[in-house]
């Protein structure tokens, strides 16, 4: 007890240096830490993408590809699904509902997405959240559309305003669709996933929009079908880019898959989205690694800081430690002063790093919600966290063994003689 009140006399004798080189590790815990916790809970986000459905459906490509474009709206499908294909699949017993998906628009960049009302009572993310509508409500006129809540934001656009949509999905399109003008009926609220970047529109406004075009050659002048006239057709798709499939038991899952991959009739795709955004994640994920190797360097920069401050401050205490010597204290007792030091300096740096850490998820909780869409958890540290605290601390004795056993070595006359 002594030994430990000696030891923490010393370091409050010493409290600016102490106090600085804790609050360096403390950052650099924090810093390792939050990216950990961002690195966790953005893959997270990635993977609920979209939840609640069983397969998605698609012509047969790559699994990837087809959750690129079908879910994040990324690339082009390499062929469509008729419309009798789809409904053929969705007729299957096991089949408790689809959402369909039709793509080739686009709105200043952001894609047009042709779909039905199902999507807004079946789709689900981050793990059973429905879309919600901050403004209006979901398409009921033929030229409504509902925005995602970056379109909203980044364009200013509010509901009852009337939009264009072009042909093709080009920044900016030589195509536009000036004769069939939509108006917002909805503005979602922030998911943090690809809705928050599409605009919705029926799969009849699809339909309407390329009535008069023939084989994807826009309408010959004087030959075009104008807005009111296009209400009064058939309006009912020949073909869809994909569809997304919700079982009534998932048991059924995989034998539905083989039977859609076996499709006679066309060649189809069926991929589990979970599995599809896994080996995604795996290909986008090197980034985040690369970002927790930095902070894991940024700590061990820290770490040194505190290596530095000690031995320092050695050279400064070589009268203190022969005082110490000439009073009775062993060689172990000096050796044990440095190592509880660094112990210290280790423990109060992952204490006072955590509490920073918990303080800026609490204040940057609301604003990662709103602007990013992304959910920071604020919980208790997992199983990794602990084990990068403790690796933390094991470093730092490790380092704290080079000044202990300098102190360790130094004869009880190095401190008493005077060095010019």
């Amino acid at each position: 007890m002594s030994l430990l009140k000696l030891a923490c006399r010393s370091i409050l004798n010493r409290r600016i240096t102490a106090l600085l080189t804790v609050v360096s590790i403390a950052i650099s815990v924090a810093l390792l830490l939050g990216v950990e916790r961002i690195r966790v809970e953005a893959k997270n986000s990635f993977t609920n993408t979209i939840s609640g459905t069983d397969l998605i459906v698609g012509a047969r490509s790559s699994g990837i590809n087809l959750l690129l474009y079908s879910v994040f709206h990324i690339g082009d499908a390499t062929n469509n699904i008729s419309r009798e294909t789809w409904e053929d699949i969705a007729s299957d017993p096991a089949v408790d509902w689809t959402i369909p998906v039709s793509l080739g628009d686009s709105h200043r960049g952001y894609r047009v997405v042709g779909t039905n009302t199902a999507m807004f009572e079946h789709f689900r993310h981050a793990g059973d959240q429905p879309l919600v509508f901050a403004h209006g409500k979901a398409f009921s006129d033929l030229y409504d559309a509902v925005i995602g809540a970056d379109v909203a934001a980044e364009l200013g656009y509010t509901t009852g305003q009337g939009i264009t949509l072009a042909h093709g999905v080009e920044m900016v399109s030589l195509q536009n669709h000036d004769d069939k003008p939509f108006r917002i009926s909805g503005i979602l609220q922030r998911t943090g996933t690809p809705m928050d970047r599409v605009i919705l529109i029926s799969l009849q406004g699809i339909e309407a929009l390329h009535v008069d075009w023939h084989n994807g050659a826009p309408p010959i002048p004087g030959l075009t079908v104008s807005a009111d006239k296009a209400r009064n057709l058939s309006l009912e798709p020949e073909a869809i880019t994909a569809f997304y499939v919700g079982l009534k038991s998932r048991m059924a899952t995989f034998r539905l898959q083989r039977l859609i991959n076996e499709y006679p009739q066309e060649a189809l795709l069926a991929v589990l989205p979970g599995v599809a955004l896994q080996q995604l994640w795996q290909l986008v994920g090197v980034a985040e690694k690369a970002l927790l190797g930095v902070a894991a360097l940024v700590v061990l920069a820290g770490l040194t800081g505190m290596l530095t401050a000690i031995l320092t401050s050695l050279n400064e205490r070589r009268r203190e430690m022969a005082i110490l010597r000439s009073v009775g204290a062993r060689p172990g007792h000096i050796f044990f002063l440095l190592m509880f030091e660094s112990l210290f300096y280790a423990l109060a740096g992952c204490l006072l790093g955590n509490l920073l850490l918990y303080g800026l998820l609490f204040a940057a909780q609301p604003l990662a919600q709103s602007w990013l869409g992304l959910h920071l958890t604020i919980s208790l540290p997992g199983l990794f966290e602990l084990g990068l605290m403790i690796a933390i601390i094991t470093t730092a004795l490790l380092l704290g063994l080079f000044p202990a056993l300098r102190a360790y070595r130094n004869s009880l006359a190095d401190g008493l003689t005077i060095r010019v």
